[in-house]
């Protein structure tokens, strides 16, 4: 796209920041350009979030219906799979998933849950509930 074809609809950061695109220049090269936005980016990024926000929804309600632990919505939450959160606690990823069953993740001692709730900045307590602290 020409330079001057650069979009410059206010995205979710454009009143913070620019994002740098490659352009044409009036010289036929390529050369960067500032842009505030692209609508067509913000629609994308919306709805991704969106689905994002669907998964963290069906995770609560599994937490509800007892089908699983709150570690998968806090893992939702934090936009983490098994083997992230694997790394990050230091557990095994079969021990992860073994987690994610509720009888199993009732029966932890504090300090494996204390690696979870460190994990996702939170409470033992707080876990056990999914309560989210957002300050």
């Amino acid at each position: 796209m020409k330079k001057e074809e650069v979009p410059q609809d206010l995205g979710a950061l454009g009143k913070v920041t620019k994002e740098v695109c490659y352009a044409i220049d009036g010289r036929g090269k390529y050369t960067t350009q500032l842009s505030k936005g692209w609508d067509v980016k913000s629609t994308a990024l919306d709805m991704a979030w969106q689905g994002v926000e669907e998964r963290i929804a069906t995770a609560k309600q599994k937490v509800l219906n007892k089908q699983a632990s709150p570690i998968l919505f806090f893992m939702e939450k934090a936009l983490m799979d098994v083997e992230i959160l694997a790394g990050y606690t230091g557990f095994w990823q079969w021990q992860v998933k073994r987690h994610l069953k509720p009888d199993v993740f009732y029966g932890l001692s504090d300090r494996k849950l204390q690696k979870y709730a460190d994990v996702f900045n939170v409470s033992i307590a707080d876990l056990k509930n999914m309560t989210i602290n957002e300050a």
